[in-house]
């Protein structure tokens, strides 16, 4: 899937310009200079000899947060793919800003700074950074109602709000160099979430995030206009101290691997699900839903959930996607209520009313739950997203998606190859040799989609909740092991 998305966005992938390839020659020389005589990079050896990894890391969705009691997000669990890949336990040491990181590293808090920083020519003279393992593009972030920028020059006579030191900040005083009269409101304390919504609430016309960044708070703020500043790229990176050479090579050694068997992009493509993908008339229509309808079910979704194990954020995103949270809604072949349940299976479950919203709650919750009780041997999230393919096809069209997998060669267990097989299903050539025949599988592979939108929608806004709860060791410091 992530190639796809690659594919799809080719506008993040490219070439990096002139400027940034010599700020990444000079991050490369930092990270390759040959120690004086004399030098000893005990970095690495006392990693291993007390068998923790120290890392540095921003505190936020996009980096490292805590969800129902445990440790997420894209930088942190490449950080503990690195830890257990060299046999240590991981210790995080969260941070808000570049400068708060700095410090932690130079004062010897941490030994990495794995968050995806952006690979600088001031930053460079700082750290050592690591080979870049990913190109992002920097783009302007406003409210809907102001006038679109289509060009540079239309930033003359606008404000941008950036942090102080971040490279937007950098970006921006080189345009104001180029003649450009942007005027830039620097701050030292707000990190990019909070400029963000500050833009969203109307305190600020324009702020800039990387796309990885930005095209993802477009599903959390559909009111946010998102732009691409430049066509510039900027490769992110870890950063150690000059004097860990040893352990540089090692998270050199780390990204190589991970990046040829593919483990790099599937990552990604756990916490950027679907990032191209953007439906304004949707988002909005959701985000109003949520608002309006989902509390008087929420006591209720709640209590379904936690009896089956499930997230409830993740049902209140099915329940939407089945009935826009209407408990009277009517679908094909009958089927009733907030989560679409179909006459037999409430029959099945002994569930007579299914216009009654909490009898219909618990039933859906109910039929999800043994549909994934069948689908043993599956990793967690590719059984949860087969689950809820099932649950909109039928577990007999899965087991016919995953018999056709295992035909041409693709792991049956990974919902990345049912999601290429199920839409095989209406075609003749497929249909007729599946058990159970014709399959609109490509309506199931986009109710999966929207599913898992809509749920990282619910999940980032119960983060900072969750953010604030934070289970931290001593010192701020969560140890992982």
């Amino acid at each position: 899937m992530m190639r796809k998305i690659i594919k799809r966005n080719k506008m993040l992938r490219i070439g990096v310009p002139t400027v940034l390839m010599a700020a990444g020659a000079v991050a490369t020389f930092h990270a390759g200079s040959i120690p004086a005589d004399g030098f000893q990079d005990l970095s690495l050896d006392r990693i291993l000899a007390t068998g923790e990894l120290r890392v540095i890391m921003g505190s936020s969705p996009h980096s490292y947060y805590v969800y129902r009691n445990e440790s997420r997000g894209f930088d942190y669990e490449l950080a503990r793919e690195f830890a257990d890949r060299i046999g240590v336990r991981l210790r995080v040491v969260p941070c808000r800003t570049w400068e708060e990181m700095l410090t932690a590293l130079d004062r010897g808090r941490g030994d990495v700074i794995a968050t995806g920083i952006e690979i600088t020519r001031t930053r460079a003279r700082r750290v050592a950074f690591s080979e870049s393992y990913r190109e992002v593009q920097p783009h302007l972030i406003s409210h809907r109602r102001l006038a679109p920028i289509s060009a540079l020059h239309d930033l003359a006579g606008k404000t941008v709000d950036v942090g102080r030191g971040s490279p937007h900040h950098e970006r921006l005083e080189e345009l104001k160099s180029q003649g450009i009269d942007v005027t830039i409101r620097v701050h030292d304390n707000l990190v990019e979430d909070q400029l963000i919504q500050r833009v969203v609430r109307g305190e600020a016309d324009f702020t800039v995030a990387n796309s990885n960044v930005a095209l993802m708070i477009r599903r959390y703020y559909p009111s946010a206009a998102v732009r691409p500043l430049s066509r510039d790229t900027i490769p992110l990176g870890w950063a150690v101290r000059h004097d860990a050479q040893h352990l540089l090579e090692k998270v050199n050694e780390f990204f190589r691997i991970m990046s040829q068997t593919g483990r790099l992009e599937d990552i990604y493509e756990k916490y950027h699900w679907n990032i191209g993908d953007f439906d304004y008339i949707d988002l909005k229509t959701f985000h109003e839903r949520t608002r309006t309808r989902l509390p008087r079910y929420r006591p209720f979704i709640k209590d379904a959930a936690q009896r089956n194990g499930f997230d409830w954020c993740l049902i209140a995103a099915q329940a939407y996607r089945e009935s826009h949270l209407d408990p009277l809604a009517r679908g094909a072949n009958d089927a009733r209520g907030l989560l679409q349940v179909l006459p037999a299976t409430g029959r099945s479950l002994k569930v007579t009313d299914l216009l009654d919203p909490v009898a219909n709650i618990k039933a859906g919750v109910q039929y999800l739950k043994w549909v994934y009780d069948q689908l043993e041997g599956m990793d967690e999230d590719d059984r949860l997203l087969t689950s809820l393919a099932a649950y909109n096809a039928g577990l007999g069209h899965i087991q016919d998606a995953r018999r056709l997998a295992l035909k041409m060669g693709l792991d049956p267990n990974r919902w990345e190859s049912l999601a290429k097989t199920l839409p095989l299903l209406r075609f003749r050539k497929y249909y007729q040799e599946a058990e159970l025949g014709f399959c609109r599988g490509d309506v199931t592979v986009a109710y999966v989609k929207h599913i898992m939108i809509y749920y990282d929608i619910l999940k980032r806004q119960e983060l900072d909740t969750a953010l604030a709860k934070m289970v931290s060791g001593p010192g701020g410091e969560t140890v992982v092991d």
